[in-house]
Formats: structure tokens, C-alpha cells, sequence
């Protein structure tokens, strides 16, 4: 069976990887929050050895210009997008999400483009008006659906998450729909959260995780979960487990696991890439603690054929670990 590192990837939170013609494509928040990055590789321990492209720089000054924030890149309707987080200088908590477009068959070479911030459907008069992060988009019985997290009354509100399906890479085409909201007490930990939203489609299913509560080590994943054929804009198809999927695990160093990605592995077996640090305490700022390193996870199944994610088996901590910040990264 493959072996991956562990860390796959340090000082690498937010990490997320696309598997295109048989490369991975991986991007990450950086830790100075402002520049993104792009690697390609053709087995995963490479990534963090591999040379990596600078896609684009924030600017210095309005939007744009501060929390470069959780970019996740993908392939829709035949175009490279970047979809990532950013607020501005004079604002910092007011993030909403942009786009980056490649214009070429490339991402590596292509020229990236700025497509501004996501847009809203007509007529709709609430998405993207308050603290917007982390959003993903996916592919459904010929449809895009994008998933994102926003605040009910800025930063310090509640963290929902919506669903809309997409008319171009880069508007709505429909009024958004509320997804999940934090109702159980192991979402309101600190804040009351959902964000990070992935998916993973298996056997006629599509399974949707999320992370939940503040940052720290009470962070911990969720999932929904939906038939491929259901009517995904209506907030009944999807079934909610009442418990977190994945938490802290103090025995094995495992501390805040979440905003996680899907992933094919090197022998086609379903992998979760997500990140935690290896000690609880943080000192100081928890934005200036860049030690939650990417780490992979292998996911299994039940005998319900429903994914389970288990850290027992799993190896973890194969390397060493480095937890203290380069403060010279950029240099």
C-alpha cells in the first residue's frame, strides 16, 4: 500500500489538492496570508520539496490586500479556476471570496487572471454581503454546485454554510440555500461555526464534511450527506450527523483537525488531506501560529459503506516535525 508522509506537508494549513491527468495540483494558505502558491507533482511526497509557482501577490492597498485565505483550485466548465478568501487593509474581517482564471490549458505555465469577487444571482440580496470564506465547488449529474461559509452578522456571528449552483466559474446561478447551521454544542465551541466545506462523492452519495468551532484544539470535522440524484438546493435531501466525524486526539498528538480536502490517492484508494497541529496550547495570536501542518488520512468504509475516518491505523508522525515559523519565508 502507498505510505505518505506525515506531515505531508508543514506550516501548510487551508491544504487542498486537485488530481488532474493523473498530476496533483496543490495549493495551500501561505503563511504571511499574502500570495498564492501552486505545485504540481506526480506523487504526493514530492509536494513539499517541489518547486512552486507564485500565481499571484495581494495588492497593497483596498480589497484584496489582506487574509489571502484557503485557495482551492479546480477544473469547471473547462476552465482553471482559483477560488480563495481576502478582506483589505482598512477592513480586515470583512473577507468575501475571488477568483482567479487561467487563461490556458496550463496552470502551471498559463497566464492567471484576477475575475474579481464571486457574484450573486439576480435578484439575490444576501450572498456575499457579510464575512465570506472557504468556498468549494462541485460537479453533479451534469450541474456545478458551490458550497461556501458566510456570517450572520460579521465576524463575531454565526458561520453558516449555503449551497447554490453555479452559473458561470464565477456567478450563482441561483438563490442561495442554507445548508447547516451550527446546532449541536460541539459546533459553537468559542464561535459557533461551519466552514471548510469538501466533498466526497462515493457509490451514489455525496458526502460533504466541514469544520466546526473555533481553531484551536476543539476544531473538528462534520459531515452531511446526500443521494447523487436528490434535489441538492433543498436543505432535506441532505442528513446531518448529530457527532463529529473526526476530533482531537490527545494520545496521538492530533490536535484541531479540519478544513479537509478529497482526494484519488497513487493507488486510486480515497484520501482526506486536512490539517492539525501536535500540541493543544497556543501562545499569543492563533494567526501567527502557522504550525498546523497538511497531513493525509486515508479514508475507510463501514460495513453501511459509509466513510469512516478513523485515526487508528493510520500513520501519523512518520517524520519529524518542525513547529516554530520562518519569519524570513518570503525572503
Amino acid at each position: 500500500m502507498a505510505k505518505y508522509n506525515s506531515p505531508l506537508v508543514m506550516q501548510q494549513a487551508d491544504p487542498y489538492v486537485l488530481k488532474y491527468e493523473g498530476k496533483y495540483y496543490f495549493t495551500a494558505t501561505f503563511p504571511n496570508y499574502d500570495k498564492i502558491e501552486l505545485k504540481c507533482v506526480e506523487h504526493l511526497n514530492d509536494i513539499e520539496s517541489a518547486p512552486a509557482r507564485t500565481i499571484w501577490v495581494k495588492h497593497e492597498t483596498g480589497e484584496m490586500s489582506y487574509h489571502i485565505w484557503a485557495p482551492e483550485i479546480h477544473r469547471v466548465m473547462g476552465q482553471w479556476v482559483i477560488y480563495f478568501a481576502a478582506s483589505q487593509k482598512d477592513a480586515i474581517w470583512e473577507l468575501r471570496p475571488y477568483a482567479l482564471v487561467c487563461d490556458g490549458d496550463d496552470p502551471m505555465t498559463g497566464t492567471w487572471r484576477e475575475a474579481g469577487m464571486m457574484q450573486a444571482a439576480e435578484d439575490d440580496h444576501y450572498s456575499f454581503k457579510d464575512f465570506s470564506l472557504d468556498m468549494t465547488v462541485f460537479e453533479n449529474n451534469g450541474k456545478w454546485f458551490t458550497v461556501w461559509a458566510e456570517k450572520v452578522r460579521g465576524r463575531f456571528g454565526i458561520s453558516n454554510l449555503y449551497i447554490a449552483e453555479l452559473q458561470t466559474p464565477t456567478k450563482l446561478g441561483s438563490l442561495q440555500v442554507l445548508l447547516t447551521t451550527p446546532d449541536y454544542d460541539w459546533e459553537r465551541i468559542d464561535f459557533w461555526v461551519n466552514e471548510g466545506p469538501s466533498v466526497l462523492k462515493h457509490n451514489g452519495k455525496i458526502y460533504l464534511t466541514f469544520s466546526a468551532s473555533a481553531t484551536g484544539a476543539m476544531y473538528c470535522m462534520g459531515m452531511l450527506k446526500a443521494d447523487e440524484n436528490s434535489d441538492l438546493l433543498d436543505p432535506t435531501s441532505w442528513f446531518k450527523r448529530n457527532e463529529p466525524v473526526l476530533s482531537t486526539d490527545e494520545k496521538k498528538k492530533v490536535f484541531g483537525p479540519g478544513h479537509n480536502c478529497f482526494v484519488k490517492g497513487e493507488e486510486g484508494e480515497d484520501l482526506c488531506m486536512l490539517h492539525f497541529r501536535n500540541y493543544e496550547k497556543i501562545t499569543g495570536d492563533p494567526l501567527l501560529d502557522h504550525n498546523r501542518h497538511a497531513h493525509v488520512i486515508k479514508v475507510r468504509y463501514d460495513e453501511n459503506d459509509e466513510p469512516i475516518f478513523s485515526l487508528e491505523g493510520q500513520d501519523l508522525y512518520n517524520r519529524p516535525v518542525m513547529n516554530e515559523f520562518q519569519k524570513g519565508i518570503n525572503d
